[in-house]
């Protein structure tokens, strides 16, 4: 069993150590940020514990006894180990930034993190909101997520992660109010920065949203979302987004009609990403998450 009380000090060894290697006591000082008294008088009551004579102390020179150059090799390699130990238990994180919008962040990503995080604790995810598009080399950016038309660029590689239907859906309780397909004008409209509802009544054969329907106008598609889920009114958006809320009964779908702008979600990324590499397995990560 080991007996702690047997060791020298740490600080002591720590000071021989340093002053064997360098063969000077003021070297060893700058080194461990203390005086050359300090050393000096650490050397000294190791020498005093041990019994034992580490230093031949010459005119301008320090030199190891035959003693202390065999005392320094196990205590260096002692220092060594614990220094390898302590990196092994210490697992550095690899960062690996994520642009997205707000909306597909709060409602398609952040449930999903929990289980990236299990599955890679290594990698130190980083989750940049924004509708902007993203400067992959200015930002700092790995990958991005945007809602776009089929992007063509000769420096950055995309793959189609979800596509972009839109249905109508409000709150169970809004839901009993609308009987018949015209109900739907008569409630208020929540209206997002797509505004797909021109399109829908087209799609309808009508010529435009009724003059008398009543919006809420909201920069977000999550603040849509939640409004409709609070029992605001209607809301036209991604299926993408609300599947959990219509699994939770807390949204329903309002008929069968979806609406598209001819856009959808698309992972965004330089070919210099390497499929090995921890941004790699990112990207391969929202793929497999996207049913991809």
């Amino acid at each position: 069993m080991l007996n702690l009380n047997a060791l020298p000090p740490l600080k002591s060894l720590r000071a021989f150590e340093a002053a064997a290697r360098h063969l000077n006591f003021r070297l060893a000082a700058e080194e461990l940020h203390v005086t050359q008294g300090a050393v000096a008088q650490h050397i000294r009551g190791l020498e005093a514990t041990l019994g034992v004579v580490l230093f031949q102390r010459e005119p301008r020179r320090l030199v190891l006894t035959e003693k202390g150059r065999r005392y320094h090799l196990r205590v260096r390699e002692a220092f060594e180990m614990i220094e390898q130990a302590t990196a092994d238990l210490v697992v550095k994180k690899s960062r690996v930034t994520l642009s997205v919008t707000p909306t597909f962040a709060a409602k398609w990503l952040l449930p999903r993190l929990p289980l990236f995080a299990a599955k890679y604790p290594t990698i130190d995810l980083r989750i940049q909101a924004s509708e902007g598009l993203a400067d992959f080399y200015v930002d700092g950016v790995d990958m991005a997520v945007r809602q776009m038309k089929v992007p063509a660029s000769s420096k950055l590689q995309a793959t189609l992660l979800l596509r972009h239907e839109a249905v109508v859906v409000c709150s169970p309780y809004v839901k009993r109010k609308i009987r018949v397909s015209a109900d739907l004008w008569k409630q208020r409209l929540l209206v997002d920065s797509h505004n797909l509802w021109p399109q829908l009544a087209q799609k309808r054969g009508m010529p435009g949203v009724p003059t008398s329907t009543k919006t809420i106008q909201f920069n977000q598609t999550s603040l849509a979302i939640d409004a409709a889920v609070a029992g605001h009114g209607v809301a036209l958006v991604a299926r993408c987004f609300i599947e959990s809320d219509i699994e939770q009964r807390r949204l329903v779908v309002v008929g069968r009609q979806v609406v598209n702008d001819d856009t959808d979600f698309y992972l965004v990324a330089p070919f210099s990403l390497s499929v090995g590499s921890d941004a790699g397995v990112v990207w391969s990560w929202l793929k497999e998450q996207a049913g991809v």
